[in-house]
C-alpha cells in the first residue's frame, strides 16, 4: 500500500509543477522532458533487470549448491540465537537464515551483485512460510530494514568513483563511512524492533550487537593505522578473497556430502532466471516515477526550499549542494551515484561537497529500490510499516554522515 501511495505521489506532483512551470515561467520543453523520461527509464529498468539475469542465474545456483551441501545448517548454528531473536517468527533452523546472513555479509563487503541474488533468495524462503501472500511479515520486513540501512565495512565503489575523480586520498571516507552506516542500521533495528515489540535489551541480542560493535571498532581502530594508500588495496583484496572462499567453501562442502554440484547448479539458476524476468516490471514502475519526479524540477524545487530552511535557523549551508545525494539515495542508486559523481565534478573530489556526498552515498541504501525489486520478487503488495522504518534508518544515516564530514573534514 506504501508504494502505491508513492508511485502515484510522484507523478501528481510531477504533474502539479510541470503545469505551474509550464503556465507561469513558460517552460515548454518541461512535458517532453518528463515524457521522455518516462521512456528512458523504462529502458534503463529494463536493462538493470537483463543485466540481473546473469547475477541472478549464477548465485541463485551457488545458493542452491550451498543449500543441498547444509550451509544453511552451519549459519543457522552460528547465528542462530540472535536471529532466532530477531525472527521470532521465523523459528529456528529455517532455510532463510543462511541467504539472509550471506546477503548481509556481502553487503557489508559493498558486493552489490552477489547481495542481491542472495537476498531474493531469503524472500523467496521467507514467502514460503509466510502466511498472507500479499502482505509483509515481519521477518520480511525486519530483513529489508537491515538491508535498506546499509551496513557496509568497506565502501570499494565509492574509493574507486573517487580516485577516479583525482581525490588525493579516495580512502579517506571510510572511517566516516563506516561509522554512519552503523548508526543508521542501528536506527533501523530499533525502529522494526518497537513495531514488533522484539526486546533490545535480551543478553541474546546484547552480546550479539556487542560484539558487533567490538568488531567494527577493531576495523576501525586497524584500518587507522594504515596509509591510505593501502586502504583501498587491502579492502579489494580481502572483498574478493573472502567472496571466492565461500564459494569454493560451498563447492566443497555439497561435494564432500555426495551432492551433484552441477545439477544442484542448474536447480538453482533456473529459480535465478524466473526471479529476474518476475523483478522487471516492478522495477519499471518504481524507475519511471523517480524519473518523472526528478524531470518535473521537483527535485530542484525541493533542495532551494531546503536550502532557505536552513539559512533562516542560522546553520551553516555548506552541505546544502551535497544533499540531491542524500535525497536520491532512498530512491535510486543509479540516480544517487549520478548525484555523488556531478556533486564530485562540479566541487572537486577532496572539497567539502564531494566528501558529504561520497559518506551520504555509502551510508545508506536504496529503500524505494530495494522494497520494490525484493517484494516484487516474492508478490508482496502490502509492504506495512517497513517503507517508515527504512525511511528512519535512512534519515539518520544522512544526518550521521552531514554531522560525521563536518567533525572530519569541515574547517
Amino acid at each position: 500500500m506504501a508504494l502505491n501511495y508513492i508511485f502515484v505521489f510522484f507523478f501528481l506532483i510531477a504533474f502539479v509543477i510541470a503545469l505551474v512551470k509550464l503556465i507561469f515561467l513558460g517552460d515548454t520543453e518541461v512535458f517532453t522532458t518528463m515524457v521522455s523520461s518516462t521512456f528512458d527509464m523504462a529502458k534503463t529498468g529494463f536493462e538493470i533487470s537483463l543485466g540481473l539475469t546473469g547475477v541472478l542465474t549464477l548465485w541463485m545456483g551457488i545458493m542452491k549448491v550451498g543449500e543441498k551441501g547444509g550451509v544453511v545448517a552451519i549459519f543457522s548454528k552460528a547465528i542462530g540465537p540472535f536471529f532466532n531473536k530477531l525472527f521470532p517468527k521465523l523459528g529456528k533452523d529455517h532455510p532463510a537464515y543462511g541467504p539472509v546472513m550471506l546477503n548481509i555479509a556481502a553487503n557489508m563487503l559493498n558486493l552489490d551483485n552477489a547481495a542481491t541474488p542472495v537476498g531474493l533468495q531469503a524472500m523467496k524462503e521467507m514467502q514460503e512460510t509466510n502466511p498472507d501472500k500479499d502482505t509483509a511479515s515481519d521477518p520480511m520486513i525486519m530483513f529489508l530494514v537491515l538491508n535498506t540501512s546499509g551496513l557496509t565495512v568497506l565502501p570499494i565503489s565509492i574509493m574507486v568513483y573517487r580516485a577516479q575523480l583525482g581525490a588525493a586520498n579516495p580512502a579517506d571516507i571510510f572511517l566516516p563511512i563506516l561509522l554512519a552506516t552503523f548508526f543508521s542500521t542501528l536506527a533501523g533495528l530499533i525502529s522494526v524492533a518497537i513495531y514488533q515489540k522484539i526486546n533490545l535489551f535480551d543478553k541474546v541480542i546484547l552480546s550479539y550487537l556487542g560484539g558487533l560493535t567490538a568488531v567494527i571498532a577493531g576495523l576501525i581502530w586497524y584500518f587507522s593505522t594504515l596509509p591510505q594508500d593501502q586502504i583501498t588495496l587491502i579492502s579489494t583484496v580481502a572483498s574478493n578473497v573472502i567472496l571466492f572462499t565461500v564459494i569454493a567453501g560451498f563447492f566443497a562442502m555439497a561435494f564432500l556430502r555426495k551432492v551433484n554440484v552441477y545439477d544442484a547448479f542448474i536447480e538453482g539458476a533456473k529459480d535465478g532466471f524466473k526471479t529476474a524476468v518476475n523483478i522487471i516490471p516492478y522495477l519499471v514502475a518504481i524507475l519511471v516515477a523517480i524519473g518523472v519526479f526528478r524531470a518535473s524540477g521537483a527535485m530542484d524545487w525541493f533542495i532551494s526550499g531546503l536550502s532557505w530552511m536552513i539559512q533562516q535557523l542560522g546553520l551553516n549551508t555548506d552541505f546544502i549542494p551535497a544533499m540531491p545525494t542524500a535525497l536520491m539515495k532512498p530512491l535510486s542508486g543509479s540516480g544517487a551515484r549520478g548525484m555523488m559523481v556531478d556533486a564530485m565534478t562540479t566541487y572537486g573530489a577532496d572539497s567539502f561537497v564531494g566528501r558529504v556526498a561520497s559518506t551520504v552515498q555509502g551510508a545508506t541504501d536504496t529503500t524505494f529500490y530495494i522494497l520494490a525489486v525484493y517484494f516484487g520478487a516474492v508478490g508482496v503488495k502490502n509492504t506495512r510499516y517497513a517503507v517508515v522504518c527504512g525511511l528512519i534508518a535512512d534519515f539518520t544515516g544522512i544526518i550521521a554522515s552531514i554531522l560525521l564530514a563536518y567533525l572530519f573534514f569541515h574547517s
